[in-house]
């Protein structure tokens, strides 16, 4: 098993998004598009934003979002992606590490996709501060890893990997303000670096704040 790496967050970020031209595939996340296709739109936070795929998306289809990262180069990203989609004028970038600092206000969408690391990262604080951003009315949409993907024989790095029920626990949200919507494991296929077919388990949590 490969240890954990011991560089500071943004280190690894940065370092990460500046040896190569592009991270991610520039597709929105499928979950995304599947668990926002009911909602009104409004206005929007998403953490982790990376370069910006999914806040372009939501921008496209009329949202105003609020894109926040601890990586400046990935933020750069976004904002040159959401120049080229024309929706410069319905997103804003901010640098934030999440747990130390966070972005501000209320919105009617909080967007969590795949805030895992092999640093070092308080999921459960960024997750209560992400319900806590959420107005009244609004959506929590959380996506996580739910598993290694079924080709990787060795994990890269330690990792626990959260539950259904875990999650909700730790959150441990008032039922008289909150709503389940959706609570699901959904398996996806994966393809290995080399080829290897295979799939992957994630786990998704829609949540929707009543008052």
């Amino acid at each position: 098993m490969t240890e954990t790496p011991t560089m500071r967050p943004e280190e690894f970020w940065e370092t990460r998004y500046r040896t190569t031209d592009r991270v991610w595939s520039g597709r929105p996340n499928a979950l995304l598009v599947r668990e926002t296709a009911g909602l009104r739109p409004g206005t929007a936070l998403d953490l982790g934003c990376g370069e910006g795929a999914d806040a372009v998306w939501l921008a496209t289809h009329g949202w105003r979002v609020t894109g926040a990262d601890i990586s400046a180069t990935a933020l750069d990203r976004a904002a040159t992606h959401a120049a080229a989609a024309g929706v410069t004028d319905r997103t804003t970038w901010e640098r934030h590490e999440l747990a130390p600092s966070f972005p501000r206000g209320r919105f009617d969408l909080v967007n969590v996709q795949y805030l895992q690391s092999p640093v070092e990262l308080d999921q459960r604080e960024v997750l209560r501060r992400a319900a806590d951003a959420v107005a009244a009315g609004g959506t929590l949409l959380v996506v996580l890893h739910a598993g290694w993907p079924s080709w990787q024989t060795e994990p890269p790095f330690p990792h626990a990997f959260p539950t259904l029920r875990g999650v909700l626990d730790e959150l441990a949200l008032p039922e008289e303000h909150w709503s389940v919507e959706t609570l699901e494991s959904v398996r996806r296929t994966s393809t290995s670096p080399d080829g290897t077919e295979g799939f992957r388990d994630d786990n998704v949590w829609r949540l929707r704040r009543t008052d």
